[in-house]
């Protein structure tokens, strides 16, 4: 009897201990972080960190660290910074350095800080009737005007555009005519703007990869120094604008250049292009790939 005892006591006291460190293993599972008091953070930005993809690895890793839940508002980054300059925003991720600058200057917003870059493209129909394949950017925007080649402007004052105008200033040019063409839209609808079109178009390279299954458009024009394409973000000045969710905004680009973010972008592209669409700059002056 003693015996059946404790054989009965020790299966009890096995049962006990497996059952505790079953719930040793629960505990330590990852939890989703708390809502923080103000969780919903704006983010005005360029189409480009949407329609690429970038944006949907992203958000879902910060909410899940940090508890914040991102709005997202995908237009050119001249509208993103004009969101920024009427307090409309919390936090911009934009790609034209000039005006990205000014609006530092004005107070708007505060914290500008490097976050990626990539570069600007050049693509059109593979018969390539300008015949610009190869050329740099300058060369190419008199080959369009002198042969009055059907080109697509996104004519919408993005980043892209900016770029794009400072490119036809760089080569004296006006463009103007039926050969010139302005979508006023964001780069996914202007690149099928222009592949139905047979026409050419600026674009970043993300977007341009991430489409490039939907469009008959190639690369003719690429590597050329000026179309460097860098991507900083800004937060809202919250001593401009007191709604402003200045928390929320620090801790998304404080996210960014955080080695879990950089390291996010970092390999953004690789599995599915077998090419990064962006390159990590976290920690980098605009200097250091300008090198002015």
């Amino acid at each position: 009897m003693k015996r059946f005892v404790s054989v009965a006591v020790i299966v009890s006291l096995v049962l006990t201990l497996a059952l505790a460190g079953c719930g040793g293993q629960k505990a330590e599972a990852p939890q989703q972080a708390p809502a923080p008091a103000k969780p919903d953070v704006i983010l005005a930005t360029t189409t480009s960190t949407q329609d690429s993809g970038l944006l949907d690895a992203l958000i879902p890793a910060f909410a899940k660290k940090t508890g914040y839940k991102i709005k997202t508002i995908a237009v050119g980054s001249g509208q993103a910074i004009a969101m920024g300059e009427k307090g409309e925003a919390d936090v911009l991720l934009t790609h034209a350095p000039d005006a990205e600058k000014k609006v530092v200057a004005g107070g708007s917003v505060v914290n500008r800080r490097l976050v990626m870059h990539n570069d600007f493209i050049i693509v059109g129909p593979a018969a390539d009737p300008a015949k610009v394949k190869g050329k740099k950017a300058k060369e190419t925007l008199e080959s369009f005007a002198k042969t009055q080649a059907l080109f697509v402007s996104r004519g919408d004052n993005s980043g892209t555009h900016q770029l794009e105008k400072k490119l036809w200033a760089q080569a004296g040019i006006k463009p103007a005519g039926a050969w010139y063409q302005e979508a006023g839209a964001g780069m996914g609808q202007t690149l099928n703007i222009a592949s139905e079109k047979n026409g050419y178009t600026v674009t970043d390279r993300a977007t341009y990869l991430a489409q490039k299954k939907n469009v008959a458009l190639d690369i003719l024009v690429e590597g050329d120094p000026v179309l460097l394409n860098i991507y900083h973000v800004m937060e809202v000045n919250p001593a401009k604008f007191a709604k402003v969710n200045k928390d929320g905004a620090k801790a998304f680009a404080d996210f960014l250049l955080s080695a879990e973010g950089q390291e996010i972008i970092r390999n953004f592209g690789k599995d599915k292009f077998g090419q990064p669409l962006f390159f990590a700059d976290g920690g980098k002056q605009e200097a250091d790939l300008t090198g002015k």
